[in-house]
């Protein structure tokens, strides 16, 4: 649509037939419409058809009425089609309330509704243990590097950290502010390629816990197994924020999981935090009150404003991963798109590379780079052209990055592995 304007049908009796954007869509020229039951001057609509080319020169792909990309981006990440097609149609109405989800109050029936069965949903999806609070919250993954030590720890105690990536030491940065902090072992050296044997850590005795990032999204590097906190009193932290709900978790082995929704479950603007209920209490007197876990645990997450239609969407996804057989089968399409594109840079006998060690890449972020780096700009526009897009890497590491979340479907994967064998094939 692009002469009328959404005013434009809105005259005529309770009874008027509207068009909808999908009867428009075949239109190919200005067409008149005569709304009944008023005397009003026709309507002129003028529907375009589908762009052939995006502003950054990639092409779309049609689905159903809308024209999408293969959208490779590390977060904001791509969406479940259907998720954005059930939020679509309740965007305006949300059933039958007469309101938007952006409208109603955050303490009314209708939301309480809608963050109670999102809450309930990812419990079942992760098996959480009622002995956990989760919390839906707002500052990205990022604030809670301060919110950690800040509710779980005092200035004078000494918090573990592995650091396989830029974000575990930026948590690190940020821990020093609050609380002592001891990295015992970096991949810094390695260029963040690898995951340490757990038998190798030495662990402070007095850690009050350890902290590691579950799935680094720069750098492609992914736990597959989780260390065991070797003080008794102590407990594992995970940032989750790039692999939440692509796999089951055994949430009992964590005293926290935290993450922000951007990758997997939902748009920017939430994050998720579950903790151990016996953690929660015990913050510092600085600690600010929107950093206060316990007061978030006692309002059920809603002491303030909180970010009401991500967290429905954040719900959207979950009823979809369920619907999909929970995180064992979502695991399974993840293990096979991910396998799909590793062995392409495999068998590309170096054309391709991926620097990260084979044992511990990363299902979600796919880092590569080509043999000759000079071709790598080309290789993103080019991909762009044919409906690829956000396949640039990280500023800090350059090359390329596929982030290839639950909502990315095979067909993206095929694809994209489909134009480097081509690729290849011109510039080899």
């Amino acid at each position: 649509m692009a002469a009328a304007s959404a005013n434009s049908f809105l005259v005529g009796n309770n009874n008027t037939q509207i068009p909808t954007s999908q009867s428009l869509l075949h239109l190919t020229k200005p067409n008149t419409f005569h709304l009944p039951g008023k005397k009003t001057k026709p309507v002129s609509v003028r529907c375009v058809s589908s762009p052939t080319q995006l502003q950054d020169g990639s092409k779309p792909i049609p689905t159903g009425s809308q024209d999408r990309v293969f959208n490779f981006a590390a977060g904001p990440a791509t969406l479940p089609e259907n998720v954005l097609l059930k939020a679509q149609s309740d965007l305006y109405n949300w059933r039958g309330s007469g309101m938007s989800v952006m409208e109603m109050s955050h303490r009314g029936k209708e939301f309480l509704s809608i963050i109670q069965k999102a809450e309930s949903d990812l419990r079942q999806l992760l098996e959480i243990p009622s002995e956990y609070s989760v919390l839906f919250l707002q500052g990205g993954a990022t604030t809670q590097f301060a919110g950690l030590p800040l509710n779980l720890c005092k200035p004078d105690e000494t918090v573990d950290f592995v650091v396989t990536g830029s974000w575990g030491d930026k948590a690190v940065k940020e821990a020093k502010k609050y609380c002592k902090t001891n990295v015992i072992w970096s991949g810094k050296g390695d260029k963040y390629t690898k995951v340490p044997s757990f038998d190798e850590l030495e662990q402070s005795l007095d850690a009050k816990y350890l902290h590691i990032c579950a799935n680094e999204t720069i750098h492609g590097v992914e736990f597959k197994d989780y260390p065991v906190v070797r003080n008794p009193n102590g407990f594992l932290v995970a940032d989750m924020s790039s692999n939440f709900c692509s796999k089951p978790v055994d949430v009992s082995k964590f005293g926290v999981i935290y993450g922000g929704a951007q990758k997997n479950v939902g748009p920017s603007g939430v994050t998720i935090v579950i903790i151990r209920k016996d953690l929660i209490g015990d913050a510092q007197e600085i600690t600010p009150v929107m950093l206060d876990y316990k007061i978030h645990d006692e309002n059920s997450s809603l002491y303030n404003t909180p970010p009401c239609f991500g967290i429905y969407m954040c719900g959207l996804v979950f009823e979809d991963l369920l619907e999909q057989g929970g995180l064992k089968d979502v695991e399974r399409k993840n293990v096979r798109k991910a396998g799909l594109l590793y062995n392409a840079i495999e068998e590309s006998k170096g054309f391709y590379r991926c620097p990260v060690e084979k044992s511990v890449r990363s299902l979600m972020n796919v880092p590569f780079t080509l043999e000759r780096s000079e071709l790598e700009g080309e290789f993103i526009k080019e991909a762009a052209k044919e409906g690829m897009v956000q396949l640039k890497g990280h500023r800090s590491v350059g090359g390329m990055r596929a982030s290839i979340y639950n909502a990315m479907p095979l067909a993206g994967v095929e694809k994209l592995v489909a134009f480097m064998k081509d690729f290849q094939a011109k510039h080899a």
